[in-house]
């Protein structure tokens, strides 16, 4: 006898999918009110806009490998606070922080174009991220992955192990910034860099890579959550801790002449930084 598992759906995190629930919202509290039909269409069509933007994005990108798809699902049959609530998790993790389809295949798509050999993620989570961009690596291309988690860390370890790129991933168990010092110790640098740990020390991870060896010549950094919720552009005032860290961020490095990046409105934002 099977037994069916609930997966819950992702909440809305990001500023386009916290848009179309709200106008979702917005249109519903209007179906009781008196309001005139070109302004119900208006905002149905707004509507229609901002919730179908994902989705399209979705199928008109290259379909994720069997192995990730897998572990998408795996990620989002954990029940998340139980697991924190019960000791099992260090932190408070949740399967939206997954990286995800598009997200995934665009850090592919990066990986392939800078040909790079060397990858280094900060904050792994269950590996969705860390595999898709072992997917691009050669044979003897290497990615560390730090994780905190030792049980998000398990879950990736699994799913490594069921597919044919996983031996390139060496997870770091630890604190990042303290992995980072251990790496750059021991001489090693990277040809890409993704960041997608915690927020608060998005500064401190930054300028760690910026002023060590751990960044190869000709390097990029990729850096997830730029936009956070959209908090970033929003008043002060509407910012949670978090969303203060990452506007901080993303003025330290527009300030910062070391550096040239792009910021694209991709999920939750993601940042792309070179070093001149």
């Amino acid at each position: 006898m099977s037994i069916a598992v609930e997966i819950s759906s992702p909440r809305p995190v990001t500023p386009l999918t916290i848009l179309a629930a709200d106008l979702k919202t917005i249109l519903e509290m209007l179906n009781n009110e008196s309001v005139s039909p070109e302004l119900t269409a208006k905002l149905n069509q707004v509507c229609q806009m901002a919730a179908g933007l994902d989705p399209y994005l979705e199928e008109c990108t290259t379909q994720e490998s069997p192995a990730l798809a897998n572990l998408a699902i795996k990620t989002a049959s954990v029940a998340w606070d139980d697991r924190f609530h019960d000791g099992v998790t260090v932190r408070h993790l949740e399967q939206e922080m997954l990286s995800g389809h598009v997200e995934g295949q665009t850090l592919k798509m990066f990986v392939r174009m800078t040909r790079a050999k060397r990858v280094l993620e900060i904050g792994m989570f269950t590996g969705y991220s860390a595999l898709a961009m072992a997917e691009a690596l050669p044979e003897d291309g290497c990615l560390v992955a730090c994780e905190v988690d030792p049980h998000a860390a398990s879950i990736a370890q699994t799913a490594f192990a069921e597919s044919p790129h996983g031996s390139k991933i060496r997870i770091e168990l630890g604190s990042a910034l303290e992995t980072l010092h251990k790496l750059a110790v021991a001489g090693e640098s990277f040809d890409f860099v993704f960041i997608d740990a915690d927020k608060q020390e998005y500064v401190a991870y930054f300028q760690t890579l910026l002023d060590s060896n751990l960044l190869a010549p000709c390097s990029y950094i990729c850096i997830d959550n730029t936009l956070f919720q959209g908090q970033v552009y929003l008043p002060q005032s509407q910012r949670t801790p978090n969303g203060q860290a990452i506007a901080n961020f993303n003025s330290v490095v527009a300030a910062d002449k070391r550096v040239e990046q792009v910021l694209l409105p991709l999920r939750d934002g993601l940042t792309l930084i070179r070093k001149c």
